[in-house]
């Protein structure tokens, strides 16, 4: 019986033993489990706030609540740009024209004009009315096709030729549109016609490429002929002035005026109010570059446009203004219509000092 005792004593041992055993071994397991778990809550309560940030970004409402989740927000910018990078856009400040450069526009004048050159002389008496920077040397974009039109005119060439647009024609200078086609066909008149009314580019390009002798023998005879006429200011690389080569003042300006408007044709088609063309089944209307010349207001002898970034917006003209035959000049205008407000400061300008003059008058007689 003290064996039998002893031997149930030894396996309760045994057994308390095993139990010992198991578990120790049953610890790292159960560890393991609940660290798992913390992780779990760990990383579901950090997904919380990023789900809120969203809230956050998209309603102000709930913009106060946690700073926690603004960090979470910030944190998913940085990793969603480092996928997929935003690019950032430069600024491009606006081109600055030559006259702007030079600081021409500082310049103040009585009539407080936006063009920063402006010239109007009597063309009668040649007397100077109102000058402005006229010998700065600038770029006059399309005001070169008013020595372009002069050259065709006074070369007698046939104006009823009929010439083609070809891919020479295409502006690679500034890279502008034009509504004439390569293959477009016109006669030398409609070419100079929307030249000078309409400023087509490619029509004054296709006038001096089909000059006898080519492109390169009409810029030559247009510099021949602005040193005829003393224009010592006066370059031209090309015929359409779209280069910023093509430089001029308004002294020089004032004399190629004076001289075209004694051109019938020239002054005819410049002044032209519109003019259609065929081209195939299509009928493509033009119309004139100044809306002053269908103001009743005005009596425009001759005009010309121009514009390129360089040169700013540019007119001159040929008008008669209280009785007085006038060539007007104004050079690097800001503002897209800033030169036509100009002419019409410089218009009521005259007319006030003539209505003026006849009040003076008048009390002189009676007196």
């Amino acid at each position: 019986m003290h064996h039998r005792h002893r031997t149930v004593i030894a396996r309760l041992f045994q057994a308390s033993a095993v139990l010992a055993l198991s578990g120790m071994l049953a610890l790292p397991g159960a560890y393991a489990a609940q660290k798992k778990v913390a992780k779990k809550q760990q990383a579901s309560s950090a997904s919380k706030p990023a789900r809120a940030s969203k809230a956050v970004n998209t309603s102000k409402a709930k913009a106060a609540p946690r700073k926690q989740a603004a960090a979470g927000k910030s944190g998913r910018a940085v990793a969603a740009s480092a996928r997929s990078p935003v690019r950032a856009v430069a600024y491009a400040p606006a081109r600055q024209s030559f006259g702007q450069l030079a600081g021409l526009h500082d310049v103040t004048d009585p009539l407080d004009l936006k063009s920063s050159v402006a010239l109007v002389v009597d063309q009668d008496t040649h007397e100077v009315l109102l000058s402005k920077n006229d010998h700065a040397v600038l770029p006059i974009a399309s005001l070169t096709k008013l020595m372009t039109g002069l050259i065709i005119s006074q070369a007698r060439l046939p104006m009823d030729e009929v010439l083609t647009i070809t891919q020479d024609d295409v502006d690679t200078e500034k890279g502008s549109s034009s509504r004439l086609r390569v293959g477009a066909t016109l006669t030398r008149g409609e070419m100079l016609h929307l030249a000078l009314m309409s400023s087509e580019n490619r029509a004054a390009h296709a006038l001096g490429r089909t000059y006898p002798g080519g492109l390169a023998a009409f810029v030559t005879q247009m510099n021949v002929k602005a040193k005829l006429l003393g224009m010592t200011d006066t370059k031209y690389v090309e015929p359409t002035g779209l280069s910023s080569r093509n430089q001029s003042s308004a002294r020089d300006l004032a004399v190629l005026v004076n001289v075209a408007h004694g051109d019938p044709l020239v002054r005819e088609l410049s002044t032209s109010p519109g003019y259609e063309v065929a081209q195939g089944p299509r009928t493509l209307q033009y119309n004139n570059t100044n809306r002053l010349v269908k103001s009743p207001a005005w009596e425009i002898g001759l005009q010309k446009t121009g514009y390129i970034s360089e040169a700013g917006q540019c007119l001159v003209m040929q008008a008669e203004v209280a009785g007085r035959k006038l060539i007007m000049v104004f050079l690097d205008s800001a503002g897209k219509f800033s030169r036509l407000a100009d002419a019409e400061r410089v218009r009521h300008w005259v007319e006030n000092q003539a209505g003026a003059a006849a009040v003076l008058a008048s009390h002189k007689i009676k007196g």
